[in-house]
């Protein structure tokens, strides 16, 4: 029976893990990108003028609410239809055990965004308030979308329905934080690094916790030469 607490080979590993998928270093240079001249700016005054997607400023602020509770329906619904044993007290305790992790997750997420936007004092579009960076919507939804995401991998699933599923809990989170935008009270570069803490303290906490998902599909090789040393990255990637 594995540990209550995961060990530090399985931390390092599970950092790692969360660090280079697509989902967290994406997002990551998107958002230094969008720092370079007036690029964040020019994006943010034309999507709160021409809200394309939700019709106003009011109806994208409405609809962030409501897409960010929909990624935390979905991680429920996964987290309950988990398999966790076929005894009572199995089950209750599996399901004990994951949701916690998941809370831990959702907490860190929380007050490291808090801690970020305390830190930074960026001022919204909007004027409102100087708690712009990084958007706390788009950092839940992340972490939502990435634990509800990892909760399919145990799932009687087909890879098609899986990848569909998938695909679909992503959408919502990018909803929710294109919706912050267009509502006037982020920047772009505010929910893409929100995006990027949301997917990657959920993507670590659930791997060094409940399973390291394809824990194997990164690694270093070293292999002597006549000329030194050849060094070898295996990274297989899942869509």
């Amino acid at each position: 029976m594995r540990p209550p607490f995961p060990g530090w080979h399985r931390i390092r590993k599970a950092a790692v893990s969360a660090a280079i998928e697509p989902n967290t270093w994406i997002p990551a240079i998107a958002a230094a990108v969008f720092k370079i001249g007036d690029m964040d700016e020019n994006l943010s005054d034309w999507s709160a003028e021409h809200t394309p997607v939700f019709g106003s400023q009011t109806g994208a602020k409405r609809a962030s609410d409501h897409l960010r509770g929909a990624t935390g329906v979905a991680y429920l619904i996964t987290a309950m239809t988990t398999p966790g044993g076929e005894e009572p007290k199995e089950w209750t305790a599996a399901k004990f055990k994951g949701i916690a992790a998941g809370a831990v997750a959702l907490s860190l997420t929380h007050e490291v965004t808090g801690i970020l936007k305390h830190e930074t004092d960026r001022t919204r579009p909007d004027s409102s308030d100087d708690r712009s960076f990084p958007s706390g919507h788009a950092s839940i939804a992340a972490a939502f979308s990435t634990l509800a995401s990892r909760n399919l991998e145990s799932l009687p699933l087909s890879h098609k329905n899986r990848i569909f599923l998938r695909a679909g809990f992503t959408t919502l989170a990018a909803g929710t934080a294109w919706a912050r935008i267009e509502g006037k009270q982020h920047y772009p570069s505010d929910v893409l690094a929100g995006y990027t803490i949301g997917h990657f303290i959920s993507a670590f906490i659930n791997d060094a916790f409940l399973g390291l998902g394809h824990a194997d599909d990164f690694g270093l090789t070293f292999e002597p030469s006549r000329n030194g040393v050849i060094v070898g990255l295996r990274w297989v990637y899942y869509v």
